[in-house]
């Protein structure tokens, strides 16, 4: 009885470990695209972006403001190996807050930066390899705001009561070299 509950107890614990690794692995992509995003704004003539700070903070990921030409992009940066990736509903209600409040730029847009990394999760520990791709989109503001989610193709599904819903939001251009998909 004891060595099977010692073994039960080691499974525990290398699952939770596994998940911590994997949690850990997330969260530095998400970093280390908003830095990419950072970098790439801050080398674009008249641009200048910055990180805000902790997941646990209620800020975008990245702030991008141009003031030769008013424009200010609250951005929310996902990164994965899946096909789909998801923006929770209050990730991009905060985004608005902050473009409204920056009423003196004339263009206020709230981006959702998209990076499909170029291996695909197949299984635990598994990839695949596949074409990398980002997609910018601007969120409409005229859409309820829900949680949404873009897939591997671009296609952006509004999440609603358990059902997908095709939104359509426009692509944006970006004032820096990108993997998009023409």
């Amino acid at each position: 009885m004891r060595s099977r509950t010692l073994t039960v107890s080691k499974l525990s614990k290398n699952t939770k470990s596994n998940n911590q690794k994997a949690a850990k692995t997330r969260r530095q992509r998400g970093y280390q695209w908003e830095d990419t995003l950072v970098k790439r704004f801050n080398t674009a003539p008249n641009w200048k972006a910055f990180r805000l700070g902790s997941p646990s903070i209620a800020l975008p990921d990245v702030l991008a403001v141009n003031t030769e030409n008013s424009t200010i992009f609250t951005i929310e940066a996902k990164s994965g190996t899946s096909t789909s990736l998801p923006v929770p509903f209050d990730q991009i209600e905060r985004c608005l807050e902050w473009i409204k409040t920056f009423d003196i730029y004339k263009k206020r847009h709230v981006l959702l930066a998209f990076k499909f990394l170029s291996k695909k999760r197949v299984g635990v520990g598994k990839y695949e390899s596949r074409e990398l791709r980002e997609f910018y989109k601007i969120w409409d503001e005229t859409l309820d705001i829900t949680d949404c989610v873009c897939t591997y193709e671009g296609k952006i599904y509004a999440k609603i009561n358990g059902s997908r819903k095709e939104i359509y939001l426009k692509e944006c251009s970006m004032p820096f070299k990108t993997k998009q998909r023409k």
